[in-house]
Protein backbone atom coordinates (compact mmCIF):
# COMPACT_ATOMS: atom_id res chain seq x y z
CA UNK A 1 0.00 0.00 0.00
CA UNK A 2 1.67 3.06 -0.65
CA UNK A 3 1.72 6.29 0.96
CA UNK A 4 -1.68 9.03 0.28
CA UNK A 5 -0.25 12.76 0.85
CA UNK A 6 -2.43 15.61 -0.67
CA UNK A 7 -0.24 18.63 -2.34
CA UNK A 8 -0.75 21.92 -3.28
CA UNK A 9 -2.25 20.67 -6.94
CA UNK A 10 -5.05 18.69 -5.14
CA UNK A 11 -7.98 20.85 -5.35
CA UNK A 12 -11.95 20.38 -3.81
CA UNK A 13 -14.17 19.30 -5.80
CA UNK A 14 -16.53 21.41 -5.29
CA UNK A 15 -14.62 25.22 -4.84
CA UNK A 16 -11.20 24.45 -6.86
CA UNK A 17 -9.11 25.89 -3.49
CA UNK A 18 -6.44 23.55 -2.06
CA UNK A 19 -7.78 20.72 -0.77
CA UNK A 20 -6.99 19.00 3.11
CA UNK A 21 -9.18 15.80 2.91
CA UNK A 22 -9.75 12.81 0.64
CA UNK A 23 -12.93 10.59 0.78
CA UNK A 24 -14.65 7.85 -0.97
CA UNK A 25 -18.16 7.63 -1.49
CA UNK A 26 -20.09 4.30 -2.97
CA UNK A 27 -22.05 4.97 -5.80
CA UNK A 28 -24.96 2.55 -6.57
CA UNK A 29 -24.18 0.42 -9.36
CA UNK A 30 -21.25 2.87 -9.84
CA UNK A 31 -18.79 1.58 -7.49
CA UNK A 32 -16.15 3.65 -5.27
CA UNK A 33 -14.88 7.29 -5.74
CA UNK A 34 -12.81 9.53 -4.59
CA UNK A 35 -13.39 13.21 -3.57
CA UNK A 36 -11.44 16.31 -2.64
CA UNK A 37 -12.72 18.86 -0.24
CA UNK A 38 -10.88 22.11 0.71
CA UNK A 39 -11.19 22.10 5.15
CA UNK A 40 -14.70 24.43 4.86
CA UNK A 41 -16.55 22.27 2.26
CA UNK A 42 -15.55 19.35 4.88
CA UNK A 43 -16.54 21.21 7.48
CA UNK A 44 -20.03 22.34 6.07
CA UNK A 45 -20.86 18.48 4.43
CA UNK A 46 -18.97 16.48 6.83
CA UNK A 47 -22.30 15.22 8.99
CA UNK A 48 -24.10 14.34 5.57
CA UNK A 49 -21.33 12.47 3.96
CA UNK A 50 -20.87 10.64 7.19
CA UNK A 51 -24.37 10.03 7.59
CA UNK A 52 -24.03 8.54 3.62
CA UNK A 53 -21.51 6.32 4.43
CA UNK A 54 -18.48 8.04 3.36
CA UNK A 55 -15.29 6.95 4.42
CA UNK A 56 -12.39 9.58 5.25
CA UNK A 57 -8.86 8.14 3.59
CA UNK A 58 -7.19 11.25 4.48
CA UNK A 59 -7.64 14.38 6.72
CA UNK A 60 -4.78 16.92 6.28
CA UNK A 61 -6.42 19.88 8.17
CA UNK A 62 -4.12 19.65 10.98
CA UNK A 63 -1.42 21.59 8.62
CA UNK A 64 -3.42 24.60 8.27
CA UNK A 65 -3.20 24.54 12.21
CA UNK A 66 0.23 24.32 12.12
CA UNK A 67 0.06 26.93 9.38
CA UNK A 68 -1.49 29.38 11.41
CA UNK A 69 1.35 28.98 14.23
CA UNK A 70 3.90 29.88 12.24
CA UNK A 71 2.04 33.42 11.54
Amino acid sequence: MSTVVLTKADRCDRCGVRAYVLVSVSVPKRGDHELLFCAHDYRKHEPQLLLSGARVLLDERRQLQSQESLV
